[in-house]
């Protein structure tokens, strides 16, 4: 099982350690952030999230029968007019933990608090089309695909793909019982 639990400065050497390098950082992150990250970057990243009436809400994930930290997540770009928020920089960091579910474990504690917690009524979020892994996870947690954006991203001198999902509340409320 998964928790997540507020992410501090305290969290941010060992989310440095997970980027192994630059194309992982582009996919992770998006031009937010520069190879290699630094300490400060996430500075940064962190400053104002998690208090009240934020607009970005930035998560470490730990295996709850451990407390091992095994990943990373944020709900950003919050809307609190238009009630809709954005998941994203969905990371499982500890390699112990590839492969085993705990992503789409991430992502469903991440919409539960976008919509339970938080009182979204609309979450977004985009993955890479090569990353047929992370797409699978976010259907079996429920999002359903609204669109692609074709050669939406560059990266060095290639394009990539972003597809679009989304979720609402009603949706939420129905494969959360």
């Amino acid at each position: 099982m998964v928790e997540l639990v507020a992410f501090t400065e305290e969290d941010i050497d060992t989310l440095i350690q997970w980027i192994p390098s630059e194309p992982f950082l582009y996919q992770w992150g998006g031009h937010s952030f520069t190879y290699p990250l630094t300490y400060e970057q996430l500075e940064q990243y962190v400053e104002g999230a998690n208090q009240e009436g934020a607009v970005k809400y930035i998560y470490k994930a730990l295996d709850s029968s451990t407390g091992d930290v095994m990943g990373h997540v944020s709900i950003a770009r919050v809307d609190w007019i238009n009630e809709s928020g954005r998941i994203g920089r969905v990371l499982i960091g500890d390699k112990r933990y590839l492969g085993k579910g705990y992503g789409q474990d991430i992502v469903k504690q991440a919409t539960r608090i976008a919509f339970e917690e938080l009182g979204l009524h609309r979450v977004s979020l985009g993955v890479f089309n090569f990353n047929v892994s992370a797409k699978k996870a976010y259907e079996k947690v429920g999002f359903v695909q609204e669109g692609t954006l074709r050669d939406a991203r560059k990266f060095g001198e290639e394009y990539w793909t972003l597809i679009e999902m989304s979720m609402l509340r009603e949706e939420w409320e129905q494969v959360s019982t």
